[in-house]
């Protein structure tokens, strides 16, 4: 298995074989909380006045969304965790967007297939793909807003990096060392109102779920994450 490490829409772009976009705080984290809070639909959008018209095609739909980290003016929740866990999702279509995970799973359009990645199933990815047995993976970092490397999003790579090729991974060290990451200031200074302090432990939950996000595209039909079982 050739597992090939990339980065940000650009990184996205080149991915071949299994893809995973990486978005840890937080966009992949609101996934899967999404889906354990019995979302029916989850829909990753890139363009914000995209996302507005797509949930405008679903009655009830809830609206999920930031730019620059902070939720979007008109929106029902923001790009959180603890906003995901605070309303009522039972059998609704979440349409989300977001400035850096959304347009990772927007442009990976080469990969065979492409999967999310947070640290809330990392254990669950693994075993996904290992049941594949792909000649190749990509691991897609979306970085900080798109641009920039960030330190939990690496750490994640490395740490799926070494499961796939069968050696430890350092997961009981991930909430600890992701503490003092630059992303993760912002849950632990209250004035920051847009990212709540439980945002980072339930982003740093390791294996909290042990399902997979893995997108559907049906040419004519907007992309939608499907959850699916690791085995």
């Amino acid at each position: 298995m050739k597992i090939e490490m990339l980065d940000h829409v650009a990184g996205a772009r080149e991915a071949r074989g299994i893809a995973v976009v990486i978005d840890v705080f937080r966009a992949f984290s609101v996934a899967a909380y999404a889906f354990d809070a019995g979302a029916a639909r989850v829909m990753p959008v890139a363009e914000i006045e995209d996302a507005k018209a797509l949930a405008g095609r679903f009655p009830g739909a809830v609206l999920a969304g930031e730019r620059h980290a902070r939720k979007l003016p008109g929106f029902d929740i923001g790009n959180s965790p603890t906003d995901v866990r605070n309303i009522d999702l039972r059998g609704k279509v979440l349409v989300h967007t977001t400035h850096a995970g959304t347009q990772g799973l927007v442009n990976a359009t080469r990969a065979d297939e492409v999967l999310t990645g947070a640290f809330v199933n990392i254990s669950a990815v693994r075993h996904y793909i290992a049941s594949r047995a792909p000649q190749q993976v990509s691991l897609v970092r979306m970085g900080h807003e798109a641009r920039e490397r960030c330190a939990e999003d690496d750490l994640y790579a490395e740490c799926l990096r070494l499961l796939l090729r069968g050696e430890p991974a350092p997961l009981d060290e991930v909430r600890d060392r992701l503490r003092h990451a630059p992303a993760a200031v912002k849950f632990f200074d209250q004035a920051c109102d847009w990212a709540p302090r439980d945002d980072f432990d339930y982003c740093t939950d390791v294996d909290r779920f042990d399902f997979v996000m893995r997108l559907r595209r049906v040419p004519g039909e907007p992309l939608e994450l499907q959850r699916v079982s690791a085995r």
